[in-house]
């Protein structure tokens, strides 16, 4: 039996730990989309950048499932960035039926100029928490995410050639 943390005659959903994660990253993301949008580019394009850039997708099916995003947007939005010349696609070497994402130096040269605007964003939201409280606060979601994964019957966790992404 989980040890309760919360208790239905006591419940109020403003301390769930879901609504405050929830409300955070959506307080964020309005932040973060107005400071993009003054660069030309929208949140939802800068995510796949990074998905593509740190490795965490190497196709489109790989986003759509993470992000629980529909297919035909996604394709639509990375076809935009491949017409900004910020990423391509390529057949993968090992299964010609893969179409695999890559950023070119276009796409990286971008991200050299937004990834310091959500660095901002980000620290400027953080402002009067410690070093060691945000550390802290990583590790508690990162071990929270882990335990969903766990529980969740389809993870987000995916393996591709290898690599856990």
């Amino acid at each position: 039996m989980p040890k309760p943390h919360y208790k239905p005659e006591s419940f109020h959903l403003r301390d769930s730990v879901g609504y405050l994660l929830k409300r955070s990253q959506r307080l964020m993301q309005e932040r973060i989309e107005g400071l993009f949008e003054q660069q030309g580019f929208t949140l939802q394009q800068w995510v796949v950048l990074m998905y593509v850039h740190d490795g965490l997708a190497v196709t489109i099916a790989d986003i759509c499932r993470d992000l629980h995003h529909d297919s035909g947007a996604m394709t639509r939005l990375v076809d935009q960035l491949e017409s900004r010349n910020l990423i391509e696609r390529r057949r993968s070497e090992d299964d010609r039926r893969v179409v695999e994402l890559s950023l070119t130096a276009a796409g990286t040269k971008v991200l050299d100029t937004l990834v310091p605007t959500a660095c901002d964003a980000l620290n400027t939201a953080l402002e009067g928490f410690t070093r060691e409280e945000v550390k802290l606060l990583q590790s508690m979601l990162r071990r929270l995410t882990g335990r969903l994964e766990e529980l969740v019957p389809y993870s987000a966790t995916k393996s591709y050639k290898g690599k856990t992404l």
